[in-house]
């Protein structure tokens, strides 16, 4: 959510930042913004008018009562009807005005900070570091038929139950899946601070609509029944914020939560891409961590939280590069973006494995979620940060591509190992 009056002070601003993220018609809309917040303080105002001459009037009319003066009297009740009247207008109109507003400025995109590249896809990311050495020698079976090989990956039984878009993990194969969601929780409870959290799936409108997913991305939901399904866990750490007032203390180090999910996505508007595999799945698990943090601290906490999501990568020997995010790649409520992309020998490049995102203010308003400094009486909003540690179908990707061997085994990486009873490689 944006805050009226900053755009109302500086309007220029908004038409820059929203054009340099691919609104086409941000001076309409901030014209829109400016008219609607016009009209509805001049409904406020009048309203409250109408109210202050109306409770005056109604003081007279005891006075006129008492000296007999009917005349007068009924003449003030007749005033202090009709002034009902206007008062319940203006509150219609401020009412219907504040809607119109709310929505539009719940609609629009939050502005990039500065620093952010230009551009309009992924084409215009910078690449800001590398690490590891990209497998280029060796067999590059991809993981689908890598898993259908070895028979541990089914999508033919998932397609029969669910439909596309999902698959059935068996075997060590599976326990693999689950080995990694641990080992990527256990390093951001144990080694990065976070604290683990075990959150509701299934959360209401308001949730959806704190955290940016509402209205805009309905169609990319699940829903069931009065609940939508979460697409990443994001939702439901963050919203534990919602309509709260922190003591500055709570925060002076940034609160950071963890949680391992799973999340259900419907990928509207995806069709033909990653279509077969385990990259783009309608049903994945994720760990995801979510900081809470005093705006001074969030470009910081936002270096962090990113080494935190390639401390695992870097465990478990996987080369990476981190790209920041242009403006017209970025997310509806990232201001600034990360993602870590790992390599993939079967395609031969790079792909998302994580993406790290400073909101700002942005969720915070929509959530009204806030602070107050020691000392203050004004309470301020909180700045909240957002990132995968990582997504856990994704790492599975990566683990069985990068570690596949001639004989079309996996050899299990060693930070793994443990949390597989030893097991060194997966297949015969």
């Amino acid at each position: 959510m944006h805050d009226i009056r900053a755009l109302r002070d500086n309007p220029d601003a908004y038409v820059a930042g929203w054009s340099s993220r691919g609104v086409d018609n941000a001076a309409e809309i901030v014209a829109e913004i400016l008219k609607l917040d016009v009209e509805l303080r001049a409904a406020q105002t009048a309203g409250q008018d109408a109210l202050a001459k109306r409770n005056a009037a109604s003081k007279l009319i005891g006075a006129a009562m008492g000296r007999k003066d009917m005349a007068e009297a009924d003449r003030l009740k007749a005033e202090v009807e009709s002034l009902k009247g206007e008062i319940a207008g203006f509150e219609e109109t401020e009412k219907t005005v504040g809607a119109k507003l709310r929505d539009i400025l719940a609609r629009e995109q939050n502005l990039a900070a500065e620093g952010v590249p230009d551009g309009e896809d992924e084409a215009g990311n910078v690449e800001v570091s590398k690490w590891g050495e990209p497998r280029r020698t060796g067999p590059k079976k991809d993981h689908a038929d890598l898993g259908e090989a070895l028979k541990m990956l089914d999508f033919e039984a998932a397609a029969r139950m669910s439909g596309a878009r999902f698959a059935v993990l068996k075997g060590q194969l599976a326990r693999l899946e689950r080995a990694v969601g641990q080992f990527m929780l256990d390093i951001q409870t144990d080694q990065h601070g976070y604290l683990e959290v075990n959150p509701p799936f299934m959360v209401k409108d308001e949730a959806m609509f704190g955290t940016g997913q509402l209205p805009k991305f309905e169609e990319d939901l699940f829903r069931a029944g009065d609940h939508f399904l979460i697409p990443t866990a994001e939702v439901s750490l963050t919203n534990l914020m919602r309509e709260q007032i922190l003591d500055e203390a709570e925060i002076a180090t940034p609160m950071r939560l963890t949680a391992l999910t799973p999340c259900f996505r419907a990928e509207a508007g995806s069709a033909g891409r990653d279509t077969r595999g385990l990259i783009r799945q309608h049903q994945f698990t994720k760990v995801e961590m979510v900081s809470i943090a005093r705006p001074e601290d969030s470009d910081a906490e936002h270096e962090r939280m990113t080494g935190c999501a390639e401390a695992v990568l870097q465990k478990l020997e996987l080369p990476y590069r981190r790209m920041l995010l242009c403006k017209g790649d970025m997310g509806f409520t990232a201001r600034k973006t990360f993602d870590l992309e790992v390599w993939l020998p079967s395609q031969d490049t790079y792909r998302e494995i994580s993406s790290c995102s400073n909101c700002g203010d942005f969720q915070a308003r929509r959530m009204d979620a806030r602070f107050k400094r020691a000392g203050e009486k004004k309470t301020e909003f909180v700045h909240t940060l957002n990132g995968s540690g990582l997504a856990v179908g994704r790492t599975l990707v990566a683990i069985m591509e990068n570690y596949q061997d001639e004989d079309g085994r996996i050899a299990v990486p060693a930070a793994l190992q443990p949390y597989m009873g030893g097991l060194t490689h997966i297949g015969a």
